[in-house]
């Protein structure tokens, strides 16, 4: 089954990266996004499921209403408001988030820290 993350940047790309346990495409929008540029940048044929993990600000807000209305079909993910940002999401959080979305990750335990996960 292959799969996609769209997500608005690098670094947001690089902390999924620190988490995934399989491949995964993580496609980055840069925060800015039309029908013309997601279609220009995704083959929606070429994945069985995508997924949306963008900030939780007024950008990130902004990007997913528009993703939600050109392709509704697509799996939603939320990182809390108190984050603000997917690349200042804990990565214990990131776990969560991706776990439940039933993606597989690297193994976390109690005594797992960011520097564990650093590349």
């Amino acid at each position: 089954m292959k799969k996609a993350i769209i997500v608005e940047g690098k670094t947001d790309r690089q902390k999924l990266l620190q988490v995934l346990d399989e491949p995964v495409d993580i496609i980055c929008t840069y925060g800015t996004m039309n029908s013309t540029n997601l279609e220009r940048i995704l083959d929606e044929e070429n994945y069985d499921e995508i997924y949306v993990l963008v900030d939780a600000d007024e950008a990130g807000n902004k990007l997913r209403k528009s993703i939600k209305q050109l392709f509704p079909n697509f799996n939603h993910l939320y990182t809390k408001k108190m984050y603000r940002e997917v690349a200042s999401t804990p990565l214990e959080e990131i776990f969560k988030i991706l776990q439940n979305a039933h993606f597989l990750v690297k193994e976390w335990d109690e005594y797992s820290t960011e520097e564990d996960f650093k590349r």
